[in-house]
């Protein structure tokens, strides 16, 4: 397989050991496949990326741009694209650490498990994404937090952001919850295509899950009870970011600068023609899953997501500090987490304002 073909086949739902054989065996080259030629600033470099995505809508700029081919041509004729899509951050993180991944789309808490658990060596965030779209839905004859109490309620997987913004949220209101699902409130971590069914069947009383999964929940009769901007200052909050091994980033910087500038081209075309990006990604979604989303669906979450370079610094130490205090993450030091060198150099070549990561 040439490396100057886009490799533009998505391998759904793989774990870190499946992911790491399937691309060893479509590599193109040797063990020196992903060194770089070129400077740190321009040139043409050479090599291979291995990304990874969620057939999410809040991983749209990836799905976007990797249709519309701004990935490819970002990148250059030199540089072979592998992608891989995934259920949820542990698989992807996993990937990552295990050198199955350079780099993915992910949510804030795998970001931040992933880097304390290195010891603050493995990983580094270098762009925003997106912001918002996260909720709670829940039947419609539950009106109000207290009501939640002996109730059963979803989230995407244990120690992910959205199973962190539940159980913060319930704590804050009085409602205990642990581990093993017991509690005030019972919280069972599952995948959200498994949320939909088990939804309309009534085994759970709702779910807090990022979009599309939460108009899907509310299409099917349910009701959004916590809109999580509400519980951010100004409504922003991170949901998804684009992380890079670290060895990567120092082996191949052109590589990432020029994925960096992909991401931030992608979220730009999606800003600029919001019906196009949605209804692209609604028929990239489709691919993967095997359906598009019903425009009852996709039009209600589409509108409450904000594309952007921004990494949202702020409101991703906090929920880690959230993690922290509900005893599902050691207290991280997360100095050095963020690496936006590269994304503040495409602004900045933009004529756009630098993201902080305070």
């Amino acid at each position: 397989m040439s490396s100057r073909r886009l490799w533009r086949r998505v391998t759904p739902l793989l774990t870190a050991g499946a992911l790491a054989l399937a691309l060893t065996a479509c590599s193109s080259g040797g063990d020196d496949d992903t060194v770089t030629t070129g400077n740190a600033t321009g040139g043409n470099p050479t090599g291979t990326l291995r990304l990874g995505y969620f057939p999410n809508l809040t991983h749209a700029p990836a799905a976007y741009g990797i249709d519309q081919g701004i990935f490819a041509q970002k990148l250059g004729p030199g540089v072979e694209l592998k992608t891989a899509t995934f259920n949820s951050g542990v698989q992807a993180s996993e990937a990552l650490i295990s050198g199955a991944l350079d780099a993915t789309y992910i949510g804030p808490n795998p970001a931040v498990n992933t880097f304390t658990k290195s010891k603050g060596e493995a990983v580094r965030i270098v762009s925003g994404v997106t912001s918002g779209g996260a909720g709670l839905v829940v039947k419609s004859d539950i009106t109000s937090v207290e009501q939640l109490r002996g109730r059963t309620i979803a989230t995407p997987s244990l120690g992910n952001t959205q199973d962190v913004a539940l159980r913060y949220y319930l704590k804050q209101h009085g409602l205990a919850t642990d581990k093993s699902g017991g509690g005030d409130v019972q919280i069972r971590p599952q995948d959200n295509t498994v949320t939909v069914d088990a939804f309309k069947s009534g085994a759970i009383d709702g779910a807090w899950v990022p979009e599309p999964t939460l108009s899907r929940l509310i299409s099917d009769g349910g009701k959004l009870l916590v809109d999580e901007a509400t519980e951010w200052p100004g409504g922003r909050f991170v949901t998804t970011l684009l992380l890079v091994r670290t060895d990567y980033l120092k082996s191949n910087p052109e590589i990432v600068r020029r994925l960096v500038e992909a991401n931030a081209a992608s979220i730009d075309a999606l800003n600029a023609d919001p019906v196009k990006g949605r209804d692209v990604t609604n028929q990239g979604l489709a691919k993967l899953s095997g359906k598009p989303l019903a425009d009852a669906v996709i039009e209600p979450a589409w509108k409450r997501l904000t594309f952007t370079a921004d990494p949202v610094a702020s409101s991703l130490v906090a929920s880690a500090d959230h993690a922290t205090e509900l005893g599902l993450l050691p207290k991280a030091d997360l100095n050095g987490i963020f690496d936006l060198t590269a994304v503040n150099a495409v602004l900045a070549a933009s004529g756009k304002p630098s993201v902080s990561a305070q």
